[in-house]
């Protein structure tokens, strides 16, 4: 079992983001992994660095702790060539630690480029376009493809590693749960649903399985509350709302029904180490080996102490 910090993009700037990193290794997190967003949630997050810069300065200022996306979209904002290039070098200057979580994207990121936002079969067809696309450029040599979507002409990475990067491939449902069996190397998923895990399995996926677990810390509960209401209220939306707004004001809009209470029951808030072991075990108990820790509290600092001198600990690390 290995435990992962969530970077947030959207709520820090770059150079903070990096010193985040560099402390969660020191605190004891196996990986880290980041958000790769063109603009952040909500307007009160107030940013949205370049992920792909980062984690190279990550790379670069580190030494043992994991790096992954979680999760980028190969097909509208990116050509998969650029994401292949860009996943390869990566392993490169950090030895092997990344891994690259691959997904459909989101209008709030992807409608940016001008290319409008597909529908959900179609964002589906042209991730596993994109997928096919990483693969066969990671084979080495000059290759080509003509998709229905995506196109590839004559086109070669030059610096791959011997060993290629780990591709989880996020899943929201069935279908997407066995196109991460058919063509990625595991399974990367925000909910502890077993459904997801016995279309994966189902379907041949062996590899590892990432998920993302909310949790706010602070040294009330109250404070808790009040910080992940401010910055994280976005997510109490759905998917469907999620993935389809296309600018931080939608999201102001579409959770201004969302009331502190809401958060409070969505996800374990304030110093209890209990609530947060208990929110944490659900994930594992379905099948996750790889635990992201998103913190929506209002102080990194604090919960990285806390995972060392507490949760880390109770969860028998």
């Amino acid at each position: 079992m290995q435990y992962g910090y969530k970077l947030s993009a959207e709520g820090f700037g770059p150079n903070e983001l990096v010193r985040q990193a560099k402390l969660a290794e020191a605190s004891g997190f196996d990986f880290v992994e980041i958000s790769d967003h063109y603009h952040p949630w909500l307007e009160s997050q107030g940013h949205s660095p370049f992920a792909w810069t980062v984690l190279g300065s990550i790379a670069a200022s580190t030494e043992t702790v994991g790096l992954a996306t979680g999760v980028t979209c190969p097909t509208v904002r990116y050509h998969p060539a650029i994401i292949a290039q860009a996943a390869a070098t990566l392993s490169l200057v950090s030895d092997g630690r990344f891994t690259l979580g691959v997904g459909s994207g989101e209008r709030l990121n992807e409608h940016v480029v001008g290319r409008g936002f597909p529908a959900v079969a179609d964002r589906q067809a042209m991730l596993r376009e994109a997928l096919e696309i990483i693969r066969l450029l990671w084979q080495g040599g000059y290759q080509s493809y003509r998709g229905e979507y995506l196109d590839l002409e004559d086109a070669r990475v030059f610096d791959l590693p011997d060993e290629l990067p780990v591709i989880a491939v996020a899943a929201g449902g069935p279908d997407a749960a066995e196109l991460a069996a058919e063509l990625g190397d595991g399974m990367f998923g925000t909910e502890p649903k077993p459904e997801l895990f016995d279309a994966y399995r189902g379907a041949g996926g062996r590899g590892p399985t990432y998920g993302e677990v909310g949790l706010a810390w602070a040294e009330s509960e109250e404070a808790a509350v009040q910080a992940a209401f401010e910055t994280s209220r976005w997510a109490l939306t759905g998917w469907k709302v999620m993935s389809e707004l296309p600018n931080p004001a939608n999201f102001e809009a579409a959770s201004q029904v969302v009331k502190p209470e809401d958060v409070a029951a969505s996800m374990p808030c304030g110093p209890d180490v209990t609530k947060h072991l208990e929110a944490i075990r659900e994930y594992e108990q379905v099948g996750y080996d790889h635990v992201v820790l998103t913190n929506n509290g209002p102080d990194p600092d604090g919960f990285m102490d806390f995972f060392a001198r507490e949760l880390k600990p109770a969860l028998g690390g």
